[in-house]
């Protein structure tokens, strides 16, 4: 967690978490920690913040299970693109398929090596 968090974080970073004791090695290497409790949630207002980030994720774990059955680290980035695709028009159902023709036909031919470039 932490060699991710040197990564991908700068210094001055505010790390929000939901109490995971790991979260609390941030605080130790100098990023502010702050931790908001999610055990006896619905009693808690401090909830509400995670409540969409929880039921995005579930979302995200379960088009992904129910239609890949085969679920491979390397093309992880394509099943998150398809479902950001599908989760940025799902009030637009009527317009999906004409908005996938028309991205499909706009795009230019992508050679079979450079679209196999997740995999190595």
């Amino acid at each position: 967690m932490l060699r991710v968090g040197q990564k991908h974080l700068k210094p001055s970073t505010i790390v929000v978490s939901d109490g995971l004791a790991c979260f609390k090695s941030f605080q130790d290497i100098g990023y502010f920690h702050y931790s908001i409790k999610t055990a006896g949630r619905y009693n808690s207002p401090d909830f509400t913040v995670f409540e969409w980030f929880n039921t995005i994720i579930g979302n995200v774990k379960n088009k992904i299970k129910g239609t890949y059955h085969g679920i491979d680290h390397k093309h992880l980035s394509r099943y998150l693109g398809e479902f950001c695709f599908h989760f940025n028009r799902r009030f637009k159902l009527k317009r999906l398929l004409e908005s996938l023709i028309y991205y499909s036909s706009e795009i230019k031919p992508i050679p079979e090596r450079q679209l196999r470039l997740a995999e190595d």
